[in-house]
């Protein structure tokens, strides 16, 4: 099916980042947005193939959330921007990052082939919509991949109208691709992808399109070309996000102490439950949540999926400084879901530790790698008895906690806790009270003096403790 638009457009213009899900993702927060160009013969509809030239490996699909204006816009003022906006759609801002290389920072063969943004399937009336009240969804070969919503974006859209009409004329039918959150990554021939948005009263449909497999380039400019740096790219792989800083301040405080201080907040449910530590250790684990998900075995698609390199090798690979993997095994602990191997390359890769609420093969071999390890017990398995890697880098339940890509994850000898980034600071400098007030409450203890009106401090014991407090160097 054509595309909805009727007419070609002047440009397409696209955002690089602009959700805080997908800025999590790479590691920075841009202060302003900034974008690339896709020509407009990149246009397709829904039910038109996405295809795959012969030599690429890493197609990358990208929701977005497409913005078609209406009203021609040149120097527009802040309270205006939205007005210039006609219809709203679906998009997939497909891509190559084997090619990227060619025109790095344009995109123009990555991003630029024919049928690379395809839009659609309806076109909503922007002015009967809330720009920060839609949510786009994407789909893969039926399985959610991407679900944010618009008042989690850096740049607002009508911010987007006012800096674009800054410097250029936005004509009526130009496209705008608005940016992709948390979740976009590698597809390949044969796989479906499905983009929608909607406000929940009003819906574009499903944007679908298949992957297919294409001819060989022919070698007359760059070919194809893939190494490490771009598989961690298209894939989606998080970068370190956690400073020296707040590392050391997690570090210092017990997983007990957050726990309370987390349901303080509200949050009485962030404890990855059901997981031990391999072998003891003095230090806590701190690192950022990169994640993995498991699905219950299905020998036809694990002929598929399993082998080669699955998601659970993918994972492992994506794995950088301070990540921790925490892997969704859906608390099954009668089946390995790492072994010695692809704990050695974790560590080897610098990672912070490894969280599976399901079993660990080679469990003595891991536990003598010095990285920390929280796992349900042992299982001399190997992969595909009980699960089927499926996923990384996606929100995933983990010993009954939902842990997000990005999330900060912190162990000791008790377990594991997830703690939400955009808290960590306050949480360290109230766990350090706490544990301050515990340690003058153990010495009063210690000396023989009861629990009634000490534990919690009372009215009573509330200067002696202020007293106290001059003298303790914390």
């Amino acid at each position: 099916m054509p595309h909805p638009l009727g007419t070609t457009p002047s440009k397409i213009v696209a955002v690089h980042l602009n959700y805080r899900s997908r800025a999590r993702e790479r590691g920075r927060i841009p202060s302003q947005p900034s974008y690339f160009l896709k020509p407009p013969s990149s246009l397709s509809g829904t039910d038109e193939p996405i295809v795959r030239p012969q030599g690429c490996e890493l197609l990358g699909f990208e929701g977005e959330i497409a913005l078609v204006i209406g009203e021609r816009a040149r120097n527009v003022t802040p309270e205006n921007g939205w007005s210039h906006v006609r219809w709203v759609t679906a998009a997939n801002d497909a891509g190559v990052y084997d090619l990227r290389y060619a025109d790095r920072g344009s995109n123009l063969r990555s991003k630029g082939a024919d049928g690379f943004t395809p839009i659609g399937p309806r076109l909503l009336d922007a002015r009967q919509l809330d720009p920060a009240g839609l949510r786009l969804r994407t789909w893969v070969n039926g399985e959610l991949a991407q679900d944010d919503t618009t008042d989690n974006l850096l740049f607002p859209f009508g911010q987007l109208i006012v800096d674009l009409s800054r410097l250029m004329t936005l004509e009526p039918g130009d496209v705008i691709l608005t940016g992709t959150p948390a979740g976009a990554s590698v597809v390949v021939p044969g796989g479906v992808v499905e983009v929608e948005v909607s406000d929940g009263t009003s819906s574009t449909g499903r944007l679908r399109n298949a992957i297919t497999a294409g001819p060989v380039l022919e070698p007359y400019g760059a070919m194809p070309k893939a190494d490490p740096a771009e598989r961690e790219a298209a894939y989606g792989s998080t970068l370190p996000l956690l400073d020296s800083v707040v590392e050391e301040g997690l570090k210092s405080v017990a997983v007990a102490t957050l726990s309370a201080q987390l349901r303080v907040r509200g949050l009485p449910n962030m404890s990855i439950d059901g997981v031990a530590p391999l072998r003891s250790t003095s230090t806590n684990m701190v690192g950022v949540a990169h994640t993995l998900r498991f699905l219950p075995l299905r020998e036809d698609l694990f002929k598929q999926v399993g082998g080669g390199m699955n998601a659970q090798k993918r994972a492992i690979e994506e794995l950088r400084p301070g990540h921790v993997l925490v892997i969704d095994a859906r608390r099954d602990a009668t089946a390995g879901t790492i072994g010695d191997i692809l704990a050695l390359r974790a560590a080897k890769l610098g990672a912070a530790g490894v969280v599976s609420d399901g079993a660990v093969r080679d469990s003595a071999t891991v536990a003598e790698l010095g990285l920390p390890v929280y796992a349900a017990g042992p299982h001399p398995s190997v992969l595909g008895r009980r699960h089927v890697p499926w996923d990384t880098g996606v929100p995933i339940a983990c010993g009954g906690a939902l842990v997000q890509p990005g999330d900060l994850i912190v162990g000791d000898a008790d377990g594991v806790v997830v703690v939400p980034p955009e808290l960590a600071r306050d949480l360290i400098a109230d766990c350090r009270e706490q544990e301050r007030q515990e340690r003058f409450i153990t010495e009063q203890v210690a000396a023989g003096v009861g629990i009634k009106g000490l534990y919690p401090i009372g009215p009573a014991w509330r200067e002696p403790y202020e007293t106290w407090c001059k003298g303790d160097p914390q």
